[in-house]
């Protein structure tokens, strides 16, 4: 539940709330806004009912929740959230996008790619060192060797790195290197790796599962927050239905559906929602146009030769087109590409 104070409450009123509160054995959030203070409950409800908290100083009301995710809850935390990757701010008033290669293959690669996205645009480079496959005899990636290339592709450019994690054990490893983490879409509902994430403080994008509805998608980020990691940011990178014109469906109706329920920044991936270079420019810029506060695009120097998702990764000169496309339409949305 959350506990809405009055507009002219004095502090001395809101710790009360907060005290009686924790003394029952819940957890508070407290949220400040210019307009208005609220505290979100989060725990068993029913070790209040004796309480009779809306008698007390300050409260205005109860609202009742009945989302089983409470921290991501646009309820409990009523401005949007900024998380900080490294130098760059997602969810502020830049439109954020990250780019490279599906699966990092070599150290020339990787450093060619991050210097060609950030000369177009982008501010944050993506690479995949962990690669779960469908099949096990795909390539399956660098591991740690793929790390420590991103980390000198960062030292040279000074864009952070973004690379999924798949286990405890990556977890580990690229915990020395990387600005933040990505839970892939296989791993949505892997809740164990969610809390273990939700111990670091390490940012985590958290991409939405393949059948994943949006609560459920919420709940896996709760999974994070309440291990004490707020710092999340959401990816709609594409639903499975029965289409197959493209790879999955992209949902664009989650951006604004997920503006109305959570306070988290999210990001779109079209790469992977379609599987096909052609439509990505088209998705893009439907993205930015829903809200989107950022973009996850697959760069790759040379597709036709990319060891993973070469079909919907963009070369060098389709990616600088793209971003020098959703110039204009990030202006008109009030936001800075």
């Amino acid at each position: 539940m959350i506990i809405v104070m009055k507009s002219n409450t004095n502090e001395s009123d809101i710790k009360d709330v907060i005290s009686l509160v924790e003394s029952r054995g819940l957890q508070t959030h407290l949220s400040t806004g210019s307009q208005i203070t609220i505290i979100g409950v989060i725990g068993d409800k029913s070790r209040l009912s004796d309480c009779n908290i809306e008698l007390l100083n300050g409260v205005d009301k109860i609202v009742p929740v009945t989302e089983s995710y409470k921290l991501a809850n646009k309820k409990f935390h009523t401005n949007s959230s900024i998380v900080k990757v490294g130098n760059v701010e997602i969810g502020g008033s830049d439109f954020i996008i990250m780019a490279g290669p599906c699966a990092i293959e070599n150290k020339k690669q990787i450093i060619e790619t991050a210097h060609t996205i950030k000369k177009s645009g982008a501010k944050i480079l993506r690479g995949g060192a962990y690669k779960p496959r469908t099949s096990p005899y795909s390539f399956q990636g660098l591991e740690e060797e793929g790390l420590k290339y991103m980390a000198k592709a960062r030292e040279e450019t000074g864009l952070p790195i973004v690379c999924e994690v798949t286990s405890l054990k990556s977890v580990e490893t690229a915990a020395k290197y990387v600005d933040m983490f990505q839970i892939g879409a296989r791993n949505m509902q892997n809740f164990y790796l969610l809390k273990e994430i939700g111990k670091t403080n390490i940012p985590v994008l958290l991409k939405r599962g393949l059948s994943a509805t949006i609560d459920e998608w919420l709940n896996a980020a709760e999974y994070i927050m309440s291990e004490g990691n707020k710092n999340v940011v959401l990816c709609e990178r594409g639903i499975r239905t029965f289409e197959t014109a493209t790879r999955n469906t992209l949902d664009i109706s989650a951006i604004p559906v997920i503006k109305q329920k959570s306070h988290l920044p999210i990001f779109v991936d079209p790469s992977h929602a379609t599987g096909k270079r052609p439509y990505i420019n088209s998705l893009s810029k439907a993205s930015l146009a829903a809200g989107a506060d950022g973009l996850m695009i697959e760069v790759h120097p040379n597709p036709a030769e990319a060891l993973s998702d070469g079909p919907q990764s963009l070369p060098p000169k389709d990616f600088d087109d793209l971003c020098d496309e959703l110039r204009p339409f990030a202006k008109l949305v009030g936001k800075t590409l």
